[in-house]
């Protein structure tokens, strides 16, 4: 793991240096464009300030430094400030989100898929089947408003944003935490749709093919009941899928909340990275990929271990 995080990093750094020009050459020319001149003292000192004299390579060896003694991710171009103020003010919010957002995902489709697999055909599995591919084809931002559109005209409630007016700017309490969980349902629908859609088809896909194999007939033909035989070995197996995706479904599940949660006005680490694409604020995205890749890698490696766990075929012995 380490030293494929380390080669993330230089891609990483790499695609953040991709785009021409700099942050610097974005601000002075928004600077002129408002009317204010330029001299290019300012601009040498603030290539200075930011380290941008130096070359490529010396600027990432410096940051990945930083980052792996100090745990400094570098300034933020943009808001002047540190980096890591930036990412610990939405990272926590942005991960409990995903990781809801992934349990509601499992709690509905691993049940959907099983009644879909073993009630093939019926109508309740043709009307989950309607349902997942228009949960699908659905964008997430489109689901978003008009959701937000469809509470405000019935109820008159505004639902952008995780907290209410009354609480967004006060302490953690009880009563803030209640209006949080009053919020918070919508985003994990709105997000957690396109998942459990695309979920249900895959588990239901390989929970067909396990039912129709020779062990699950010859157990049924010796009295195994229904109940055991399914949940014993189909069930374990078809699921291996729903587990393997773990390194890239908590990254996904981020990533894909950018345009939702700047529809909801969410405060989390997406929108954020929007931004200091937008404004070329390499370090801050730079720090935020590193962040994403970081989850993938680690993810990947605990669903190896829920496999081994889950599985007996892939559980092995060292040859000694």
């Amino acid at each position: 793991m380490i030293p494929l995080l380390f080669l993330i990093s230089i891609l990483c750094f790499m695609i953040i240096q991709l785009p021409p020009g700099s942050y610097i050459s974005t601000y002075v020319a928004r600077l002129e464009t408002s009317g204010y001149k330029v001299d290019q003292t300012l601009i040498t000192q603030l290539t200075r300030q930011y380290g941008l004299d130096k070359p490529v390579y010396a600027q990432y060896f410096l940051w990945i430094k930083n980052i792996i003694l100090d745990a400094n991710f570098g300034m933020s171009f943009v808001e002047n400030r540190p980096n890591t103020e930036i990412i610990q003010e939405r990272l926590p919010m942005t991960i409990y989100i995903a990781f809801i957002t992934i349990l509601f995902t499992w709690t509905i489709a691993i049940p959907i898929a099983i009644y879909s697999a073993t009630h093939q055909y019926s109508v309740g599995d043709y009307t989950f089947t309607l349902i997942g591919f228009a949960g699908m084809a659905i964008p997430q931002f489109l689901f978003a408003l008009v959701l937000v559109w469809f509470l405000y005209s019935q109820t008159g409630w505004v639902v952008t944003g995780l907290f209410s007016m009354e609480f967004a700017h006060k302490d953690w309490s009880l009563a803030k935490f209640a209006d949080l969980l009053k919020n918070l349902w919508i985003p994990i629908l709105v997000v957690g749709t396109a998942g459990t859609a695309g979920m249900i088809r895959v588990m239901r896909a390989c929970l067909l093919d396990e039912l129709r194999k020779q062990y699950v007939i010859t157990a049924r033909a010796k009295g195994v009941s229904e109940r055991n035989l399914l949940f014993k070995y189909p069930v374990r197996v078809a699921i291996n899928p729903v587990i393997s995706t773990i390194g890239w479904v908590l990254p996904q599940t981020i990533s894909g909340m950018v345009i939702t949660t700047i529809v909801l006005n969410l405060q989390t680490i997406g929108p954020a990275l929007l931004n200091a694409v937008l404004t070329q604020d390499m370090y801050l995205a730079g720090a935020i990929v590193m962040l994403l890749s970081s989850l993938t890698v680690i993810g990947t490696f605990i669903s190896d271990l829920l496999l081994v766990w889950i599985d007996p075929r892939i559980r092995y012995e060292e040859r000694r």
